[in-house]
């Protein structure tokens, strides 16, 4: 039963967990859940403003999109709802397309990782190295840091404009700093305080800190009556139920939508899985990550569909959600459940939330996931390839979008590394001992003068293929042997050197015997042909049979 599960591609955790459900758990994953719900209550709404679009969506994702992963994901602890890291992309989508072009391109995203799910794309995440997940991640943390400055300080923009990339955020800012609004610093000042302070304190630590940061900046704002921005004077707040709404589709809009489609799926299924790795060393447990991309597939085809914005797994909530004694995806039912029943109830009061405080808690944010001290950790003993890979993804991440950084981060890498597994690949002749003493001389390999030996060390492939033209008879040889022990791989372009190197030596009458082929290698010259032309004899298990089989020859 256990390999059958492991082979299918789509088997939710959820239904394998209920297996060995009882009462206790549930008492825990019950308190656990609505934790979690007034957590991502707050959050949720800012992670909404920050894209662009109203409150409420961040709701409706959060209620939508957690409760569909939870049913159909592949993590017993995932939690699922707005990240920071759409924030700037949903924002883009809304001021190119709108809203119904957002809901497009996340209908489409969701398709796309439903189908990333079912070919098994789960494990590629191990291809994506370290620094670039470092990089992006610190650079999301940036752009979100900076799109925050505005409302933080109660700043107007005169122009009444709206920007969408970061940098030219930053230069509205710098532009309009004379309209800073000092209560608005006032109460963001305060707000930071708290987020930062609260969960270092104690005996407070459980209550979730910006729930406590949002009631603290209402009573400011209210009972002082001070002269900053609330919700309800930028955005109109409804609290009613999402309700079903499809996307009219043409090729026009799928073909303008694709691009921002792939930018969100690949992110969801990068920030998911990452998220599942996390909490699997807290739980010691493993997740599914083919089905959790279907899963995350459904869940923002859902959100789409009723209203809601992008929608990836949280590494905060779901850490959270581990710590509060949440095993089981019942915790993430117990959480969109409980955000419903705020929707209802509660949401008409978000109007009355500062901005500065919105923009404080996604400042907290900021910093939770910039992750300065593995960049600074990468930065001081990483290996220079490593570095500029780390520091070309960070700043692509900030100064154009996301898409081009993981593009660009992830060929430079590719070539870095191809550079550094070329510098490691080296052809090496044996040298003849003439001057040594006998004594020396009878610990070597005793090498005729008409045999040749050359060593092959490392990974032959296109980028050193030019190293095996140094591999020339002289006039005497009568037999080249190539040692290929420390060779694990060999591709066309080297075989085709190989191949050339062996007819060119068959019309000088030199034989090439290959020693200790590996397995790749062997597989490689017995499909290019290259073993039958070379012959089965010329093959020899080590360099003390291909040196008797040189001597007979």
């Amino acid at each position: 039963m256990k390999n059958s599960t492991k082979n299918t591609i789509f088997s939710p955790m959820l239904f394998t967990d209920l297996k060995t459900y009882d009462k206790k758990q549930f008492i825990t994953d019950l308190i656990a859940g609505i934790i979690v719900a007034i957590i991502a209550l707050p959050l949720s709404i800012a992670l909404a403003i920050a894209s662009g679009v109203s409150p409420e969506k961040g709701i409706y994702t959060a209620i939508v999109a957690g409760l569909l992963a939870a049913l159909f994901g592949g993590s017993s602890v995932q939690i699922t709802g707005p990240t920071a890291a759409f924030a700037t992309i949903v924002a883009g989508v809304v001021a190119k397309n709108g809203i119904d072009g957002l809901v497009l391109a996340t209908v489409l995203a969701g398709i796309i990782l439903i189908i990333m799910g079912i070919f098994k794309l789960g494990n590629l995440i191990r291809f994506i190295p370290f620094s670039i997940t470092t990089g992006f991640t610190a650079g999301i943390a940036v752009t979100l840091l900076i799109g925050q400055l505005k409302d933080f300080c109660g700043i107007v923009y005169q122009n009444g404009e709206k920007p969408i990339e970061t940098l030219d955020k930053f230069t509205a800012f710098c532009t309009n700093i004379g309209t800073v609004n000092y209560s608005a610093i006032l109460v963001g000042l305060i707000s930071l305080a708290i987020l930062f302070i609260l969960p270092n304190i104690k005996y407070i630590s459980k209550i979730p800190a910006s729930l406590i940061t949002v009631a603290v900046g209402i009573f400011l704002t209210v009972t002082f009556k001070m002269n900053v921005n609330t919700i309800g004077d930028l955005y109109q707040v409804s609290s009613s139920l999402p309700t079903l709404s499809v996307p009219k589709i043409s090729l026009h809009t799928v073909s303008a939508v694709l691009p921002d489609a792939v930018t969100i799926a690949i992110l969801a299924g990068i920030e998911s899985l990452l998220s599942c790795v996390v909490s699997d060393g807290m739980i010691n447990k493993h997740h599914r990550s083919n089905t959790e991309l279907i899963g995350q597939g459904i869940a923002n085809i859902g959100s789409a569909l009723f209203g809601g914005i992008p929608a990836t797994g949280a590494i905060a909530r779901t850490a959270a959600n581990i710590k509060n004694g949440g095993r089981t995806p019942v915790t993430g039912i117990v959480h969109a459940i409980c955000l419903f029943l705020v929707l209802v109830v509660l949401m008409p009061y978000a109007s009355y939330i500062p901005m500065p405080v919105i923009a404080a808690i996604l400042i907290n944010v900021a910093y939770n996931m910039c992750g300065y001290k593995q960049f600074i950790n990468l930065l001081k003993n990483a290996p220079k390839s490593d570095i500029i890979v780390l520091i070309l993804t960070f700043l692509l991440t900030v100064i154009f979008d996301l898409v081009v950084a993981i593009e660009i981060g992830i060929v430079a890498a590719c070539i870095l590394f191809m550079k550094r597994m070329s510098e490691e690949t080296h052809i090496t002749s044996w040298k003849y001992i003439e001057e040594d003493g006998e004594e020396e001389k009878e610990k070597l390999m005793q090498v005729p003068k008409h045999i040749s030996v050359f060593e092959l060390n490392g990974p032959l492939f296109f980028a050193v293929s030019n190293q095996i033209q140094i591999i020339k008879p002289k006039t005497y040889t009568k037999c080249i042997i190539l040692r290929m022990r420390s060779v694990p791989s060999i591709d066309t372009d080297c075989l085709r050197q190989l191949k050339s190197l062996v007819k060119k030596c068959s019309k000088k009458g030199v034989t090439i015997i290959f020693s200790h082929v590996n397995e790749q290698p062997m597989r490689a010259m017995e499909k290019s042909g290259l073993y039958e032309m070379c012959g089965k004899e010329n093959f020899c298990e080590n360099i003390t049979s291909a040196m008797e089989r040189a001597n007979n020859l």
